[in-house]
């Protein structure tokens, strides 16, 4: 249909607008003016984040979609901009997030001269995005923008591409944009699938749930988490998914990942039917593919997803279901499967394990991570948003802050570097009424960390905790494994975070010894604006061993983590 003549750039915002995007980010570029000009004009409806680098931008675009469960929406220009933004394209990807990611492209009429800042994004982005696509006219704007939003949110979610060469931009049309429209795409189960299902669980004496991806709704994870209680099945999350189900439930075993207990592996091993709801079975969560034998694995399958791709793309399920989550468990919520004495003491074995999640000795040195952890668990409102960045680091509040019902975890399953700042902001901004807590590292925060100007100038507070040991220390951890007394090209000569957090605006201090924790924290939560607590690992008092990679090397001396 027919409208008024207007720029593809307005073209292109009016269908944002109307799916009900209020929130995007960006970095801008002159590839783009046009759609940053008709964003000027509909500033007071839809908010652009400017942030200060297009990894930092599209992290917190990937985040939003991880967040809402819609795509999160992210402006970079050509060239140097797209690449800088494929970090989060990728991140996007193995996190199944729903992102979109408008890319500024060289005009129509000097293509394949390679003109300024000029890539070929299909052949660039197609590994590690969804789907890429090229607007070739200003009339299909509308028509590929909603396929675009479609394909983020389908099936596996995921990061789609679009390019926007800059005459397309300016090009006029007079295709109108679609009513207000939002369609969540949920695959539901159907009706009879739950039958057998139900048929193969109580057939088990050790059943397990593994819950992962995305697609779930707060409804998913309480029907999850009521199915599982009333059925005394024990639920283990996949790798950075434990907001999936109250961290203190009786039915919660701990998560796999980075940092799992040898219970929680245990319990994967030795269950006899695993219920794998929403998960792909990527290396991480698997434990290296060996916690389930490929292609046949010992344990019998059963495999829900919404999209079929991922059904027997690595291990071959006895049962394969496409569907969401929410949609299995909205049926599964009243069923009561009846159980064997050995069903019930393997859930009893479960609860008592899991309680051994908490179990470390203190860690080394003036300040001492395991004491921090342990107050924070006290202190923490029981909803909080919890976000990370890469590194050893991360598995300390992955492994000792529990999330209750309604708390959210935003963690890079890719792990990729430099995601926990951004990834705070754009949750902060979605939900400001929410504590968001943000745990970061030295080397890590210098990917990002210079997006705390990003949250001064958006007004945002969430609080950062920055774990300085001097090192790269995941990498020092490995490379003093595979090569001891070799040691090159991990340390770190780090600015004065303090210093440079308080240049930004932000409120800083610095923690030396844990005595000193609980009070900054507090000061952090009264600032009213972004704040950084850095603690300092001193890596002359402790070995290299022992410092970030102390949830490792403590933990493994004394048989807590597998």
């Amino acid at each position: 249909m027919s409208g008024s003549l207007r720029s593809g750039g307005t073209a292109l915002v009016e269908v944002l607008e109307s799916a009900g995007v209020r929130l995007l980010f960006g970095v801008p570029g002159e590839s783009y003016l046009a759609a940053l000009d008709a964003l000027f004009s509909r500033r007071n409806a839809l908010r652009l984040v400017t942030a200060r680098h297009e990894g930092g931008a599209a992290f917190m675009a990937a985040a939003h979609g991880k967040l809402t469960e819609r795509p999160g929406i992210c402006f970079v220009t050509r060239g140097p901009g797209a690449a800088n933004a494929a970090i989060a394209v990728h991140t996007a990807m193995q996190d199944s997030s729903p992102m979109i990611l408008f890319v500024g492209q060289a005009s129509t009429g000097v293509r394949g001269r390679e003109a300024f800042q000029e890539i070929d994004y299909e052949r660039f982005f197609e590994p590690i995005a969804k789907w890429v696509v090229e607007v070739s006219q200003a009339d299909r704007i509308p028509e590929l923008v909603l396929r675009a939003w479609h394909t983020a949110i389908s099936g596996r979610p995921g990061p789609v591409v679009v390019s926007l060469p800059e005459d397309i931009l300016e090009a006029e049309t007079g295709v109108e944009a679609p009513a207000p429209w939002h369609a969540p795409f949920v695959a539901e189960v159907g009706e009879g699938a739950a039958v057998p299902i139900i048929d193969v669980l109580g057939s088990a004496e050790r059943p397990l749930i593994l819950a992962g991806g995305t697609g779930w709704d707060s409804d998913g994870r309480t029907n999850l988490q009521i199915f599982a209680e009333t059925n005394r099945i024990p639920v283990v999350t996949a790798f950075r998914c434990q907001d999936l189900v109250d961290n203190d439930s009786v039915a919660f075993a701990g998560d796999v990942g980075v940092g799992s207990t040898r219970h929680v592996r245990g319990l994967i091993e030795a269950a006899d039917v695993v219920l794998a709801a929403g998960v792909r079975f990527g290396e991480i969560t698997t434990g290296g593919y060996e916690l389930f034998s490929v292609p046949v694995p010992r344990q019998r399958i059963i495999h829900l997803h919404p999209s079929d791709r991922e059904l027997g793309k690595i291990v071959i399920p006895e049962l394969a279901v496409q569907g969401s989550p929410q949609s299995l468990f909205a049926k599964l919520r009243p069923v009561d499967i009846g159980r064997s004495r050995q069903w019930q003491e393997w859930f009893d074995a479960a609860s008592v394990g899991r309680r051994e999640r908490f179990r470390c000795p203190p860690s080394p040195g003036p300040v001492d991570l395991v004491a921090i952890m342990a107050w924070l668990r006290k202190n923490l409102p029981s909803e909080i948003i919890l976000t990370t960045g890469a590194g050893n680091f991360a598995i300390w509040p992955g492994r000792f802050l529990p999330l209750r019902a309604g708390s959210r975890m935003l963690g890079p399953q890719s792990g990729a570097m430099g995601y926990g700042i951004p990834a705070a902001i754009a949750a902060k901004l979605e939900r400001p009424d929410c504590m968001v807590v943000c745990f970061t590292g030295d080397g890590d925060f210098q990917m990002t960390g210079q997006e705390l100007a990003t949250a001064i100038d958006c007004g945002v507070d969430p609080i950062v905790i920055l774990v300085n040991n001097g090192m790269y220390g995941t990498i020092r951890m490995h490379q003093e494994r595979r090569y001891p007394g070799r040691v090159h090209g991990t340390d770190l000569r780090n600015p004065d975070f303090v210093a440079l957090a308080n240049a930004h605006g932000a409120n800083a201090e610095r923690v030396v010894r844990t005595q000193e924790f609980p009070d900054a924290f507090r000061r952090a939560e009264a600032s009213g604006k972004v704040a950084l607590i850095e603690l300092v690992v001193d890596p002359e008092a402790i070995s290299p061993s022992e410092t970030l990679s102390g949830i490792r090397e403590t933990a493994f001396a004394s048989g807590v983590v597998g």
